[in-house]
């Protein structure tokens, strides 16, 4: 029983906590604005200037609008007629947007064998090109055995070679370079990720039958 109390009551206090801080991200507007005047601001940008907070709600009510404060340190504090229930509405739709648009650029390592046989080479470079066409970098590789280690021009052609086959999605970034046994290079995306998820969706997206089309599209 003491667990369920504990339980419930910390759900409501975080609860609670969750609240206020909504409260505390939203700017103030209308008769929660306490302030005797403030500096307004037209629902088209222009200015009207320094006005009581009575005529500015009164401006605002006759207008179908709300005074919503958008600058709260300033001298007076600066208010705005909006429509405060559309402007959540368009800024929750650009937030939400711009979730969907954000990426994060994923370092993919590919690792290479000085003497690395054909087969292996093109499974590799397949998965090179997939990474860099899906908007990734790509960090390829080279780890030297034994005296190897004494023919790095050897590393420079293979992965120059690399860099070739795969520009047509890829364009190096960092050039060859000796860390410790190994020698890397990476290899940056021509498109970013979500230039890459926007072509990716645009080739899944079904195309109408030739003949419904051609019959839509023809004379009667």
């Amino acid at each position: 029983m003491l667990r369920q109390l504990g339980a419930f009551s910390i759900c409501r206090w975080s609860t609670h906590l969750n609240h206020r801080s909504s409260n505390i991200s939203e700017p103030r507007i209308n008769e929660r604005i306490r302030v005797p005047e403030v500096r307004l601001v037209g629902p088209a940008g222009e200015q009207v200037g320094i006005v009581r907070i009575e005529d500015a709600l009164r401006l605002a009510a006759e207008s179908d609008l709300d005074l919503v404060e958008v600058a709260p340190q300033a001298k007076p504090p600066v208010c705005k007629l909006m429509d405060f229930g559309k402007y959540k509405y368009e800024a929750a739709v650009k937030a939400r947007e711009a979730r969907k648009n954000q990426t994060n650029t994923v370092l993919k390592e590919i690792r290479f064998r000085l003497k690395i046989d054909t087969h292996d080479y093109e499974t590799k470079r397949g998965h090179a090109l997939r990474f860099l066409g899906a908007g990734d970098k790509v960090k390829a590789m080279i780890q030297f055995r034994g005296r190897e280690q004494q023919r790095p021009e050897m590393g420079i052609r293979l992965l120059q070679r690399f860099a070739d086959d795969v520009a047509e999605v890829g364009v190096v970034e960092s050039s060859p370079r000796i860390d410790g046994r190994n020698m890397v290079m990476v290899v940056g995306p021509l498109k970013n990720k979500a230039e890459a998820k926007a072509e990716a969706r645009r080739a899944t997206k079904p195309r109408p039958a030739a003949g419904w089309t051609s019959a839509a599209t023809s004379p009667p």
